[in-house]
């Protein structure tokens, strides 16, 4: 499977801002108010003269690094690069500060059996942006660089997020979402019968229990009776029968 990122990252309000005058430009989201300008080479032809230096990025020219330069004067700017095939790839990244490149570029091969590490190129480029990582999640997936896998899916990202007028109109439509996800899966769960607790009855003695179709709620019935034996203990057919009568009386 591949991976292709190219983009300038920075504050994301910061960034939309800056990119206003660039029609090609759009801004992802990315977590800790960061956002990722997708480098395309037909925004890099409207950003640069064309003239692509030899060095470790795959897009750069004189122009580029001025542009980046500007950009850096009203908060940092970042520009990072990764290409990966078959887990084997490359990371490569800079960093433009007050009007000057203060770091990098950084590059490295990482073979497909090395694990995260704090300082691959993009690693680093964030920690000096002041992203922080977790326990579980280094900096690269704390923010969010994996969401997308190529450079159409990195711009589609950032149409989707036209409509929101700023970093924080995003995040509260993005928790806002979540939250009706985790409702919504919340409520599925209840119609689905748990493997890892013993059903007393299945669902053809349930239909008789209750006298009714196969239906839904007859996996709600056998979730409802697993759940009580969760709470308190093992069950006889007899006791869950009169507990299903209960419960299907207060539906």
């Amino acid at each position: 499977m591949s991976y292709v990122l190219r983009g300038v990252v920075g504050d994301f309000d910061h960034l939309r801002f800056l990119s206003e005058d660039v029609p090609r430009a759009v801004v992802v989201p990315l977590r800790q108010r960061l956002g990722l300008l997708p480098v395309t080479n037909e925004l890099f032809d409207e950003l640069t003269d064309v003239r692509r230096e030899a060095g470790p990025f795959t897009l750069m020219s004189p122009a580029f690094a001025e542009r980046l330069e500007d950009w850096s004067r009203g908060g940092r700017a970042a520009y990072a690069e990764a290409d990966f095939w078959g887990g084997d790839g490359s990371q490569t990244a800079a960093l433009w500060e007050n009007g000057r490149q203060t770091w990098g570029p950084e590059h490295a091969w990482i073979p497909a059996a090395a694990g995260p590490r704090e300082d691959w190129p993009i690693n680093a480029m964030l920690a000096r942006l002041g992203a922080v990582g977790t326990a579980a999640l280094d900096l690269f997936d704390a923010v969010g660089f994996g969401q997308e896998r190529d450079m159409e899916g990195w711009c589609w990202a950032g149409v989707r997020a036209l409509d929101a007028a700023d970093y924080d109109a995003w995040e509260a439509a993005r928790r806002a979402k979540e939250e009706a996800d985790a409702r919504a899966a919340a409520e599925r769960d209840r119609y689905v019968r748990r493997d890892d607790v013993p059903v007393v009855l299945d669902g053809r003695a349930v239909m008789e229990v209750l006298g009714i179709p196969s239906s839904p709620l007859v996996g709600a019935a056998i979730r409802h009776i697993q759940e009580v034996h969760l709470e308190r203990g093992s069950l006889t057919p007899d006791e869950a029968a009169t507990e299903l009568r209960h419960w299907a009386r207060s539906l």
